[in-house]
C-alpha cells in the first residue's frame, strides 16, 4: 500500500464530499437531531431505563449506527455508480494504482467522511445529554468495520446498479427495514421469543450492539463474536470486490 496513493484518494473524495455541505453533513444531522428528540426524549422520558441506562442513552448508540450505515453505504454507491456513469472510472483503473489500493483508498475515505459525520452527530447528542462513552477505542474499531463493511457492500450496489432506482433499492427495502430490526430502539429482549431468534442472524444488530457496548458499557451478545464476525465478513466482502474489480465486472462492458 502506497501511502502517497492512499492519500490521493482520500483527499479527493473528502474534497468532493466538502463542496455539498447540506447533503454531506446536513441531512445526517437533521435525521439524528429527530430521532434523537422524538425517540429518546420525548419517548425516553415515559420508557424510562432499560437495564439501568437512560432509554436517550441506549437509544443514541442505534440513532449513530443508522446514520453511519447510510452514510459509508450511499458515499460508496454513489461515487462508484458515477464513476461508472460518466466513465471516468477506467482513468482510475489504468493509473499506477493496485485494485486493492484503489478499494482500500476508498475505504479510508469512506472512513474519513462517517468520521466526521459521526462527530458532528455525537455534538447533536452531547446537547441532549445522550452521550456516554466507556470504551473510546473499541468505538473508533465499530466505526471503522462499519464503515469499511457497508462501504463495500455500497461498493457492489454501485457496480451493479443501472439505473438511480436499483441504486435506491437496497437501502430503501433492505437496508433501513433490517436496521431498524437490529435493536436500534429496542432492548433485543422485548421481542417476542421468535423474533429474538430471527434478529441473531441480521447483522446490524451485531453492529448496533457493538456501538451500545463502546459507548455504555451494555451489551445483549457475546462482543468477541460480533466483533470477529463483522471482521470476516468485511475481509470477505473486501476480497470479493478486489476480485470484481480485477475481472471488469460491470465496468468494461
Amino acid at each position: 500500500m502506497n501511502p502517497i496513493r492512499l492519500a490521493t484518494i482520500i483527499r479527493r473524495d473528502v474534497i468532493a464530499a466538502l463542496r455539498t455541505p447540506i447533503q454531506f453533513l446536513g441531512a445526517p444531522l437533521i435525521t439524528a437531531f429527530l430521532y434523537i428528540f422524538i425517540f429518546g426524549s420525548v419517548m425516553g422520558a415515559r420508557v424510562g431505563d432499560i437495564a439501568g441506562v437512560p432509554y436517550i442513552t441506549f437509544v443514541f448508540p442505534g440513532i449513530l449506527a443508522l446514520n453511519v450505515i447510510m452514510a459509508a453505504f450511499n458515499g460508496a454507491a454513489i461515487r462508484i455508480y458515477f464513476a461508472r456513469f460518466l466513465h471516468f472510472i477506467q482513468e482510475m483503473l489504468v493509473s499506477p494504482i493496485a485494485y486493492r489500493e484503489l478499494i482500500f483508498g476508498n475505504l479510508l475515505a469512506v472512513f474519513v467522511r462517517v468520521l466526521i459525520i459521526a462527530t458532528g452527530i455525537a455534538l447533536v447528542g452531547v446537547l441532549f445529554g445522550a452521550v456516554s462513552l466507556v470504551h473510546p477505542f473499541f468505538l473508533l474499531f465499530w466505526l471503522f468495520i462499519t464503515a469499511s463493511f457497508f462501504g463495500l457492500v455500497g461498493f457492489l450496489v454501485g457496480l451493479w446498479a443501472d439505473t438511480f432506482e436499483q441504486l435506491g433499492a437496497l437501502p430503501t427495502f433492505i437496508v433501513t427495514p433490517l436496521t431498524f430490526l437490529g435493536g436500534m430502539f429496542t432492548s433485543v429482549h422485548m421481542l417476542p421469543p421468535w423474533m429474538q431468534v430471527v434478529t441473531r442472524f441480521n447483522p446490524f444488530f451485531y453492529v448496533t450492539d457493538g456501538f451500545r457496548y463502546a459507548m455504555t458499557g451494555y451489551t445483549e451478545t457475546s462482543i468477541f463474536f460480533a466483533s470477529l464476525l463483522m471482521s470476516v465478513l468485511t475481509l470477505a466482502f473486501f476480497a470479493a470486490v478486489v476480485y470484481l474489480v480485477s475481472r471488469g465486472w460491470r465496468i468494461r462492458e
